[in-house]
C-alpha cells in the first residue's frame, strides 16, 4: 500500500481539498486498493472540525465527496505511517521538518510536482478567500502526483 498524507496550516482548506481531490483520481483510476490517502495540520486549532464551508462547496461542485473528513494534527508517526507528506507552502515543509527527521518519507509540496506551473506555493484561501484558485492548483498537483507515484511504483 502506497499511503500519502497532505499536509497545510490547520487542515480545514487545502489539505482536506488535496485528500478528496486525491482519493477521487486514485477511486477514478481503480487504485483504491493499492493508495491511501490522509490530510493533516501543522496547528492544532482546528481538530475534529470539517473542512472550511469554502472547500465544502468547491468539492459539492465538482461532485467530489468529503465525507467523514474531520480535521487532525501532524504527529510523528506519521514519518512511519506514510511513504508522501505533501505540504502546500514552504512553511508547512519548514515545519515538518522541524517536527521530525525525513528518513526515507518523501517531504515535498503539491506543486513541486508540476513543472512549469505559474505557482511554487498554494495559498491559503482562508486568508484569500480563492477557493477556485486554490482547486485548480491543488488539481493539477494532485493529478501530476498521481503520475508520478503510478510511474514510480509500475502502477
Amino acid at each position: 500500500m502506497i499511503r500519502v498524507l497532505f499536509v497545510c496550516l490547520g487542515n480545514i482548506c487545502r489539505s482536506p481539498m488535496a485528500e478528496a481531490i486525491f482519493k477521487d483520481l486514485v477511486k477514478k483510476e481503480g487504485l483504491d486498493e493499492k493508495i491511501t490517502v490522509d490530510s493533516a495540520g501543522i496547528g492544532h486549532w482546528h481538530i475534529g472540525a470539517e473542512p472550511h464551508e469554502g472547500t465544502r462547496a468547491i468539492l459539492d461542485d465538482k461532485s467530489i465527496s468529503y465525507e467523514g473528513m474531520s480535521a487532525r494534527q501532524v504527529k510523528e508517526s506519521d514519518w512511519d505511517e506514510f511513504d508522501y507528506l505533501i505540504a502546500m507552502d514552504n512553511k508547512n515543509i519548514q515545519d515538518l521538518n522541524g517536527i521530525r527527521e525525513k528518513n526515507d518519507v518523501v517531504v515535498a509540496k503539491l506543486l513541486d510536482f508540476v513543472p512549469h506551473s505559474k505557482e511554487s506555493e498554494v495559498p491559503d484561501p482562508y486568508f484569500t478567500g480563492n477557493f477556485e484558485y486554490v482547486y485548480d492548483l491543488v488539481h493539477e498537483g494532485c493529478f501530476k502526483l498521481l503520475e508520478k507515484i503510478k510511474n514510480d511504483h509500475n502502477l
